[in-house]
């Protein structure tokens, strides 16, 4: 390479001074310190030649503007002060771990401030005692529920609070859980309280590094800033590698294009449809549960009445067609039942675990020993079983119907003696991306919830012909299993082995609802979503068109 010995040409007018970083842990912080001196000598060498570069390089500028500490914990206008505002910072006033730097003494010159990273993924329950710490300063008095909040979503809040502050905008690669389920309605309306939009959102994704034991998670990206008339974009993924831009006036808080729309839980179904709940709570130190085996070996060994012996599901049960049983018990028949030798000595030792519980509620049940803790099963009827959590690869919800006498544990919900009709709403196309939304995830499967995803759910009002069709098909895709017998829901709904008549009944069963939606099918579920938040909207605005939420928020705390 021939060496240029005349005029140097132009340095970069982007200082290594514009680029603030906070970095919790010291050898990082030195290490992003480093990168951006390495960063500007190779930039100095492309564009200035190698002997310029040589000559600014060493020795290394003794100014750093890597702060190491806790970005929860610092003040984000001290690291990075508003336009034309002159700040001293050193190393005692704002670092944890503090690396070797003067105290500096600048003033930001004007321009626009960009924040952006990838905040540590630590969901409710895998944070630890600092972290809950964090999360409560950064949210106190703003949010009720801080506790179920991801770790994440404290950078949002900081975020927004500086950029309500400066006029910034933000952008982070975040768990997509800010985006779903709960923490729609605990985070966002804090974010709006500040003034922040989402500006632009690249929808869920899976996505891994290449750190040791990293584990691929579903994240998105999602940019907020002060509301502006600039049209917002959605990054859609289409495919293995294609990414679908849309543009649109507003992005919801569920990454679709649409209002400021929150789904809270609601105590009643927004749309009339069955009351749906958990199933019966045993709380009984497993004496009322009973394997096959054990139940056969009660009716055989020692004359315990069949009737008193009835199927048990949970959701483990219904999907994987796992067996079991559980003692039945109504009032009338407990003074006979007594009477059977080991019928009685279950019943003890319900007592004996209810008497121990620390529980007041528990221990009061010791009385009531021959039956569950909750009862929520009605009689004899058929009754609709939703699993709690379904695999995320499952392209349906596989909700169904149990025979007459089944009992429903507190591991799944029920609908009890309901239409079928109410099955064909449950295992749509519609309901799955509708929870899939504003129920939320459990790692990566879908959670269900009957106050957040079924008694929210809209639909229109339905015809007796809509009802008859739906019916039928219902019916048809009960039939489809039926006919792969003893085939587990787990095996007739992996989507490689699925049977073709199974998602034939599924498909049609999504051709006649969505054709009661708008008329004809749904091209995505982009525009399944935007659909249902739209009438959710409409619905919810109407007076006295619903119930009201089941939780009430709390008003924001004046200081």
């Amino acid at each position: 390479m021939k060496e240029d010995f005349g005029e140097p040409m132009r340095p970069s007018d982007i200082s290594t001074k514009n680029f603030r970083g906070i970095e919790l842990r010291d050898f990082a912080a030195e290490i992003a310190r480093l990168a951006l001196v390495i960063a500007e000598y190779q930039c100095d060498v492309t564009h200035r030649g190698p002997l310029a570069a040589k000559a600014e390089f060493l020795p290394l500028d003794e100014m750093n503007w890597i702060t190491c500490g806790n970005a929860l914990r610092l003040d984000w206008l001290q690291v990075c002060p508003p336009e034309g505002t002159s700040v001293k910072l050193h190393s005692d006033d704002l670092f944890q771990a503090p690396l070797a730097q003067p105290e500096i003494d600048f003033e930001n010159e004007a321009g626009e401030t960009f924040i952006c990273g990838n905040p540590p993924y630590k969901g409710s329950t895998w944070q630890d005692n600092g972290q809950k710490l964090d999360m409560r300063d950064v949210l106190r008095g703003r949010c009720a529920n801080v506790g179920n909040l991801d770790y994440v979503a404290g950078w949002f809040v900081k975020a927004a609070d500086y950029g309500a502050a400066t006029c910034s905008t933000a952008a982070f690669v975040s768990t997509n859980s800010i985006c779903q389920g709960q923490a729609v309605p605990d985070l966002w309306p804090v974010m709006y309280e500040t003034g922040a939009e989402i500006l632009f959102a690249h929808t869920s994704f899976k996505w891994a590094n290449l750190a040791s034991h990293n584990a691929g998670v579903t994240v998105a990206i999602v940019g907020i800033g002060p509301a502006s008339k600039k049209p917002r974009k959605l990054y859609i993924p289409d495919g293995e590698i294609d990414i679908l831009v849309r543009e649109g006036a507003s992005i919801t808080p569920y990454l679709t294009f649409g209002a400021k729309v929150i789904v809270e839980k609601r105590s009643k179904s927004l749309s009339d449809l069955a009351e749906m709940e958990k199933g019966s709570q045993p709380t009984d130190g497993g004496h009322l549960l009973l394997s096959p085996v054990e139940a056969r070996e009660a009716i055989e060994k020692y004359g315990v009445d069949p009737d008193l012996i009835r199927p048990l599901y949970g959701s483990e049960e219904f999907i994987k067609g796992i067996e079991r049983r559980c003692l039945w018990i109504e009032t009338e028949q407990y003074a006979k039942a007594r009477e059977n030798i080991w019928l009685e000595s279950r019943f003890s030792s319900v007592a004996r675990m209810r008497r121990a519980s620390p529980k007041l509620t528990t221990r009061r049940l010791e009385g009531e020993s021959y039956r569950f803790g909750k009862i929520r099963s009605r009689g004899g009827a058929p009754v609709t079983i939703v699993p709690s959590v379904s695999s995320e690869r499952r392209e349906w919800f596989p909700a169904g119907q149990l025979r007459a006498g089944s009992v429903v544990s507190n591991l799944a919900l029920a609908i009890y003696d309901s239409q079928l009709w109410n099955l064909a709403l449950i295992t749509s196309k519609l309901h799955l991306v509708w929870i899939g939304t504003v129920c939320g995830k459990l790692k990566t499967d879908f959670r269900y919830s009957n106050l957040l995803g079924w008694n929210t759910f809209p639909v229109p009002a339905l015809t007796e012909q809509n009802k008859a069709d739906l019916t039928r098909c219902a019916e048809d895709i009960l039939l489809a299993r039926e006919a792969h017998f003893p085939a587990t829901i787990a095996d007739l709904y992996d989507p490689e082995t699925m049977p073709e008549n199974l998602r034939a009944a599924h498909e049609a069963n999504d051709e006649v609802l969505e054709r009661i939606y708008i008329g004809r099918r749904f091209r995505n579920d982009t525009e399944r979503l935007e659909k249902l938040f739209e009438m959710y909207t409409k619905m919810t605005a109407t007076p006295g068109a619903s119930a009201k939420p089941a939780v009430k928020r709390p008003r924001r705390a004046t200081a």
